[in-house]
C-alpha cells in the first residue's frame, strides 16, 4: 500500500508506506513514512521521520524524533527519543532523550532529561532529572572485568595443544 496520506484502522497489514499515516487498532509488519502516527498498533518494524506511537507495541523503531507514549519497544534508533510511560530495552538517540515514568535497560545519548525514570544502564554526557540506575560507572566497569576475567579462564580451560 503506498499514498501520500494513508488513514486505516482495525486491520491486519503487512507493509503500510506514505507520507502522512495514521493508523488504529491493527497489526502492522512493516511502516515506512514521513509522519507516522499509530495508536493501539503492533508493528514489528517502524521507519520514518517523525514517529508517534500511543499504547502500542513495536520490535525496531527508527527515525527522526520518536515520540512513545504507553508503550513498548524492543530497540529505538533516532536522533531524539521521547518516552512517556513506555518500557524499552535498548534506546540509542543521537541528540537527546526525555524519558517520564519510564523504564529503560540501556539508555545511550548526548544528553538525558528523566523524571522518575528506572534504567539498568544510562551512558550519557548529561545527565538531568531523577534516574535510578542499576549500573553506575564504576559497577559497570567491574562488571566488564570480572566477565572478561572468567572469559578468559574458561577459554584457557579449553585450550587445545
Amino acid at each position: 500500500m503506498s499514498k501520500r496520506k494513508s488513514e486505516l484502522e482495525k486491520g491486519d497489514f503487512e507493509f503500510v508506506e506514505g507520507e502522512f499515516i495514521n493508523i488504529k487498532q491493527s497489526t502492522i509488519r512493516a511502516v515506512e513514512g514521513g509522519h507516522v502516527e499509530l495508536n493501539q498498533v503492533c508493528a514489528l518494524s517502524i521507519d520514518g521521520e517523525r514517529v508517534e506511537v500511543t499504547q502500542g507495541a513495536s520490535g525496531i523503531l527508527r527515525g527522526t524524533d520518536i515520540n512513545l507514549n504507553q508503550s513498548i519497544s524492543g530497540i529505538i534508533a533516532a536522533e531524539r527519543v521521547s518516552s512517556n510511560f513506555s518500557c524499552t530495552p535498548l534506546i540509542l538517540a543521537r541528540e537527546k532523550v526525555t524519558a517520564h515514568n519510564s523504564a529503560v535497560g540501556i539508555m545511550a545519548s548526548r544528553k538525558v532529561e528523566a523524571d522518575n525514570t528506572s534504567a539498568f544502564l544510562v551512558i550519557a554526557n548529561k545527565i538531568e532529572g531523577n534516574v535510578t540506575t542499576i549500573l553506575d560507572w564504576r559497577s559497570a566497569f567491574a562488571l566488564g572485568a570480572v566477565l572478561g576475567g572468567i572469559s578468559g579462564f574458561i577459554s584457557l580451560l579449553f585450550r587445545r595443544k
